[in-house]
């Protein structure tokens, strides 16, 4: 039972404090949502969770099953069990899809100390996680997200999250620009692995229309930096009908 805690985090970028005590926590087989406005600090946190070079961690903790994991690299993180999907995925031309699939797998599956998985059993695993994420087969020969389309990189993120089967997910955004088909597929792609392998999500989105289709267990709203309300499906559909005003009005009344 995987277990993500995030306790009295601060991080800052430079000389600007962007998180100034969040708590928040997520744990195996259930959606957590996380929302607020823009420049709340939802990436933030997600790229503090995955170790970003970039950002500093001035107070508090990340642990990942009791183990604290706040200064570990990225690549550690993520073979511990940690994934995220990127709001922006990067290209990388020169490497196609299946060179790198393999290479990831390969690397996970060094670090439980099994040997490399035969090609056999490669296009095996693949092409059952293409199946199930809705990915065309011929995908696996192009250059990862050379030329792809907003939705593509999405779904080939999700492909990945079937192929590795993670302990936490956390998904930045991972909505932000997709059409309905494209979304469906993304949305159908984390609730099947979430239900195959007891996986926990943290959904990052300002939007409510992924949480439709992804119906979160718990949800907390950041905003300035701090979780400022927690509740269930229902502040989803309390923020559909009333945006995030209140949210700043409250805020405001308690400060």
């Amino acid at each position: 039972m995987a277990h993500l805690e995030i306790k009295n985090l601060h991080v800052q970028a430079g000389d600007k404090q962007i998180l100034k005590g969040l708590d928040i926590d997520v744990r195996s087989g259930e959606v957590h949502a996380l929302m607020g406005p823009n420049g709340s600090g939802k990436s933030t946190l997600a790229n503090a969770i995955m170790g970003h070079p970039g950002l500093e961690v001035t107070e508090g903790q990340i642990l990942l099953d009791g183990q604290d994991i706040t200064e570990a690299d990225p690549d550690e993180r993520a073979r511990l069990g940690l994934f995220m999907a990127f709001q922006y995925p990067v290209s990388i031309p020169g490497v196609t899809i299946t060179k790198y699939l393999r290479m990831v797998m390969n690397a996970h599956r060094e670090h439980r100390g099994e040997a490399d998985i035969s090609l056999k059993d490669f296009r095996k695993t693949v092409e059952s996680a293409m199946e199930l994420t809705n990915v065309p087969r011929e995908f696996s020969a192009r250059y990862l997200n050379e030329g792809f389309s907003g939705g593509e990189k999405k779904r080939l993120e999700i492909l990945q999250l079937a192929l590795l089967r993670p302990q936490i997910a956390v998904l930045d955004e991972t909505d932000s620009g997709l059409d309905i088909d494209a979304l469906n597929v993304v949305a159908n792609g984390v609730n099947t692995v979430t239900k195959g392998s007891g996986m926990g999500t943290l959904i990052i989105t300002h939007y409510q229309r992924i949480l439709h289709l992804v119906q979160p267990n718990r949800v907390s709203i950041v905003f300035d930096g701090r979780i400022v309300k927690e509740g269930g499906p229902e502040l989803v559909d309390e923020l559909e009908r009333h945006g995030y005003g209140w949210i700043r009005d409250e805020v405001a009344a308690g400060a």
